[in-house]
């Protein structure tokens, strides 16, 4: 069946990085354009970053660019997010999503900024 796992979060001071991984499995990955969304408590889910299918293409929310890059590996069937000059206001759980003729969310991974 469809997965997706995300890794990499943790807790890091303002200014500081992460990177983050999402492992596919059980669907096309090439025919699947992919993205990153993160939640923080109280708040909407909002997009961070997508990635069409053969990575020519990306966007970015506002509040992120210039400092996250979102990147895919279609051999190795993952999708990656740089984060730097991390920001308090970056704390959120950070989904990553699946996108062909359905659509699938992984389980997510807290990012926590704190300093």
């Amino acid at each position: 069946q469809v997965q997706l796992v995300e890794s990499g979060g943790g807790l890091v001071q303002p200014g500081g990085t992460l990177r983050l991984s999402c492992a596919a499995s059980g669907f096309t990955f090439t025919s699947a354009a992919m993205s990153w969304y993160r939640q923080a408590p109280g708040k909407e889910r909002e997009l961070v970053a997508s990635i069409s299918t053969t990575g020519d293409k990306t966007n970015y929310g506002d509040s992120v660019k210039g400092r996250f890059t979102i990147s895919r590996d279609n051999a190795k069937n993952t999708v990656s997010l740089q984060m730097n000059s991390l920001k308090p206001e970056d704390t959120a759980v950070y989904y990553c999503r699946a996108v062909w003729s359905w659509s699938y969310w992984g389980q997510g991974t807290q990012v926590t900024v704190s300093g």
